[in-house]
């Protein structure tokens, strides 16, 4: 195989990814004005589901406009060797190939970072605007995404510089040595990312003493599952939506709470959900989860490493010398297609777990209140009621509420 074809190939599969992705979108987009499923009937009247209707149309147009406007760029930055001219760029300013990589990269992410900026300011700001989610200050869209630069800058360079430190000492082998690197880290977010990245955007407090505490120290010591830490967080001070998540292992295991799940919901409902969130640590989702993702980036580094160093994926985007990052770019292009297989078993097994965790709320706690609990979200969330199976197939990491609603109500 030629450059030239690896060159063809590359374009091939952005602009198949591009049409797959907008055909998805489309067959959602027609499903949009269909009536409720029957479990799903009365959520909303008719003015509501309206609006509901209207949300999801404009995310649909907004998402398209963004897609094309993605694919004009990638397809012309390719089209006039961007990529050499970056390269080029990159070698200006150092010798060394560790600081020409990390130079590299750091081009790229900050002309990225530039370009979505607009389209991250308008969805904030006038559509979830428009539709009374957003609760956010420009000064604080504007410190979040500081900080968010900043804390890439600091982490993903850490962890940037010391892959290319083991590809310069240790040639090709250095897969091993990542994927021991990633792997580690891995553990510590699942472990510790509440504690240490949470407080840099959130402010989070111990749920106080009270009946809801009650209630949920009670269902904890009925499951006998030792949990110590409740805590709220402030994420109404950006948007209305609610939500609740569970990390953490052993003694760092907490609960977390969105203190607008604690508005739109009532006690039992809020204690319904969490047993699901239980549910998936008594079932083991959370270490089943980690471990195929660090299946998946072994293996992933593993085909990396085979490729990286190939002189035809650098010339292939008009860069003349092999170099590290140069092959990781070209790579991560020809990956697409395993990505997309991979995703598509990873939500697969994710939609699995989820009424696995439901019925482990249904049969410890209780059905009819995570059903009115769900009810309520979605509703909050003006979320989907009527996805395309194919999109769901494809995207959905949670099954479409229906099917959820179907299940709880079997046999409970």
């Amino acid at each position: 195989m030629t450059s030239e074809l690896i060159f063809y190939l590359i374009i091939g599969l952005i602009v198949f990814n591009f049409l797959l992705e907008s055909f998805l979108d489309y067959l959602n987009y027609t499903k949009f004005d269909a009536q409720p499923p029957e479990e799903l009937q009365g959520l909303y009247d008719e003015s509501e589901y309206v609006n509901s209707q209207n949300y999801k149309k404009d995310k649909f147009k907004f998402g398209l406009l963004q897609s094309v406007f993605s694919l004009a760029l990638i397809l012309i930055f390719l089209g006039v060797d961007g990529f050499e001219i970056v390269n080029d760029i990159a070698n200006s300013y150092a010798d060394n190939s560790i600081l020409v990589s990390l130079f590299f990269f750091g081009i790229l992410f900050a002309g990225s970072f530039i370009l979505n900026l607009p389209f991250d300011y308008y969805f904030t700001f006038v559509i979830e605007e428009r539709y009374d989610f957003n609760t956010s200050t420009v000064s604080l869209f504007w410190k979040d995404k500081l900080k968010s630069v900043l804390l890439t800058i600091v982490l993903g360079g850490l962890i940037l510089s010391l892959i290319l430190v083991f590809y310069k000492y240790v040639g090709t082998d250095f897969w091993w040595y990542t994927w021991i690197l990633i792997a580690f880290f891995s553990v510590l977010l699942n472990m510790f990312y509440a504690k240490l990245f949470v407080p840099l955007f959130n402010k989070q407090t111990p749920l106080e003493e009270g009946e809801l505490r009650t209630e949920i120290e009670k269902y904890a010591t009925k499951m006998n599952f030792n949990l110590k830490n409740i805590f709220v967080i402030d994420g109404s001070k950006r948007s209305k939506k609610a939500n609740a998540y569970f990390s953490g292992f052993g003694s760092e295991k907490r609960i977390t709470l969105y203190d607008t799940l604690i508005e739109d919901l009532d006690k039992q409902e809020i204690v319904a959900v969490l047993a699901h969130e239980v549910g998936h640590y008594k079932k083991n989702h959370i270490l089943i989860n980690l471990f195929v993702s660090i299946i998946t980036t072994g293996f992933t580094l593993w085909l990396l490493s085979l490729f990286v160093s190939e002189p035809l994926l650098a010339h292939a985007l008009g860069v003349e010398k092999p170099s590290f990052h140069i092959g990781l770019v070209a790579f991560s292009f020809l990956y697409a297609p395993i990505s997309l297989l991979t995703g598509i078993l990873t939500n697969i097994l994710s939609r699995k777990f989820e009424f696995q965790a439901d019925d482990f709320a249904k049969t410890t706690y209780s059905a009819r209140y995570l059903i009115s609990g769900l009810k309520k979200l979605s509703k909050k969330s003006l979320s989907n009621l009527t996805p395309h199976p194919a999109y769901v197939f494809f995207h959905y990491s949670h099954p479409p509420l229906s099917e959820r609603l179907k299940n709880l109500k079997n046999n409970s």
